[in-house]
C-alpha cells in the first residue's frame, strides 16, 4: 500500500481556521509561540484554539530558541501533543521535556544534511525548511529539493515556501512523510484562507 502523505497546517491564529482545518482532514497544526512571528499566539489564544481540536489532531507547539522556563510555561496549561523546535536548539535542550519532539533545520547549500540530521536521534521527525538570515521561518521560499539525500534516518517533513500549485511536485521529488505549510495557505500572514487549504490537502491526497 502507497503511504498517505501528512499534513500539517501551521500559523493557526482562529479557533475558526482550526475548525476549518480540521474539517478538511489535517492530521496536525501549529501553533507559534515565538513572540517576533506575525503568526504568534498568546497562551490565551491557543486555548481558545486548542479548545475546538478534537482527538487524533495534533497540536504542535512551535518554538524558536526559547528558554526552558517559557517552554514549560506553555507545556503546564495547553495540551500539546508535539514539540516543534525551529530554532538553534541542541538536542539535549529539546529532549529535557519529555514530549514527542521534531527538529526543523534550515537547508543551507553545501550542508552536510545527513550529519546535522544525526545530532537528533531522538527527534520523532526532521522538517527541513528554506534558510533566510535573521528569519526562522515562514520565508515562503523553497529549498533546494535535489540537494537532499534519499537515505535520512528520520522521518522527513517538509516546509519552505509550498503551496497548492507545487506540494505535488515537492512529494513526488522527496516523498516526505508530511509536509507542512503556514504562508502558502494565507490572504495575510496569520489569516488562514480557507479555499488554499483545501486545495492544498486535494493535491496532497491526489499525489
Amino acid at each position: 500500500m502507497k503511504p498517505r502523505t501528512r499534513i500539517k497546517i501551521c500559523g493557526i491564529t482562529q479557533p475558526d481556521d482550526a475548525v476549518f482545518t480540521v474539517a478538511a482532514g489535517v492530521d496536525a497544526i501549529g501553533l507559534v509561540f515565538y513572540p517576533k512571528s506575525p503568526r504568534a499566539v498568546s497562551i490565551v489564544q491557543a486555548q481558545a484554539i486548542v479548545g475546538k481540536v478534537p482527538g487524533f489532531v495534533t497540536v504542535t507547539g512551535l518554538f524558536v530558541d526559547a528558554s526552558a522556563e517559557f517552554v514549560w510555561q506553555h507545556l503546564e496549561v495547553i495540551p500539546l501533543g508535539l514539540l516543534q523546535f525551529h530554532g538553534n536548539e541542541p538536542a539535549e535542550f529539546c529532549e529535557q521535556f519529555k514530549r514527542p519532539y521534531i527538529k526543523a533545520i534550515r537547508v543551507q547549500p553545501g550542508m552536510d544534511i545527513n550529519a546535522v540530521i544525526g545530532q537528533y536521534k531522538t527527534a520523532c521527525g526532521i522538517l527541513l525548511d528554506s534558510y533566510q538570515p535573521g528569519v526562522p521561518g515562514g520565508t515562503g521560499t523553497c529549498f533546494d529539493w535535489q540537494a537532499i539525500p534519499n537515505d535520512l534516518e528520520q522521518p522527513l517533513i517538509m516546509a519552505g515556501g509550498l503551496t497548492p500549485e507545487n506540494v505535488r511536485q515537492a512529494i513526488q521529488t522527496l516523498h516526505p512523510f508530511a509536509v507542512d505549510v503556514s504562508g502558502g495557505v494565507e490572504i495575510s500572514k496569520g489569516v488562514k484562507d480557507h479555499q488554499k487549504i483545501l486545495a492544498f490537502v486535494r493535491e496532497v491526497a491526489s499525489v
